[in-house]
């Protein structure tokens, strides 16, 4: 089926049209006549005290696309060393999932700590967000590795898992590297950019 088929059929299943993202689904761990265990405003507060890093995940274009996907993702992770695999987590809302699903494949750019306005054009919705972005293709998918990043990690769509209003994608870790001399990375803490104190 080859790894642009397996995404897509893993997006077939989990009813994400191709294009169009699906509407916030309605999702409840308790009864209507029920109060809600957590406060959602309590928990974005509480769970932004995590540090996490930053990263973009990019795909190159997929057959009928005019450019490579990208968006700025925080939820990010290692997951197994064998075999090597690590997931990221997307919005079911997200314009940007559709278009890597249908390549099949994508690259994890961990961002420096000089690259905040960076990771804020990858966050925005509607825009080029590769215009005046360096980049060159990471050697197994072509994926758009951005030049300045920490690392890099060149991945296929391994599996896509339902998570509540998100979706859990795991990739199977083709290649990966650092740059020569890597910056400190760009780390999110409480709804801002931070970065390592020396």
């Amino acid at each position: 089926m080859g790894h642009a088929g397996a995404a897509a059929a893993a997006v077939r299943y989990l009813g994400l049209r191709p294009v169009d993202p699906l509407p916030r689904p309605e999702l409840r761990c308790v009864r209507a006549d029920e109060r809600a265990p957590v406060d959602q405003g309590e928990f974005r507060r509480v769970l932004g005290t995590f540090a996490s890093g930053v990263t973009v995940i990019t795909a190159p274009a997929a057959e009928g696309e005019r450019g490579p996907a990208g968006f700025a993702c925080q939820s990010f992770s290692s997951l197994s060393l064998d075999p090597p695999l690590v997931c990221f987590m997307v919005a079911r809302t997200s314009t940007t999932w559709p278009r890597i699903a249908r390549a099949g494949v994508f690259c994890v750019n961990i961002l420096g700590a000089d690259q905040a306005e960076l990771c804020r054009a990858f966050a925005v919705r509607g825009a080029d967000k590769f215009a005046g972005v360096p980049h060159t293709p990471a050697p197994r998918t072509g994926s758009p590795r951005l030049l300045g990043a920490t690392a890099w990690i060149d991945c296929a769509v391994h599996a896509v898992h339902p998570g509540g209003d998100h979706l859990i994608v795991t990739g199977r870790v083709d290649a990966l590297g650092t740059t020569d001399d890597p910056p400190a990375p760009l780390l999110f803490h409480r709804g801002d950019f931070g970065r390592l104190a020396p």
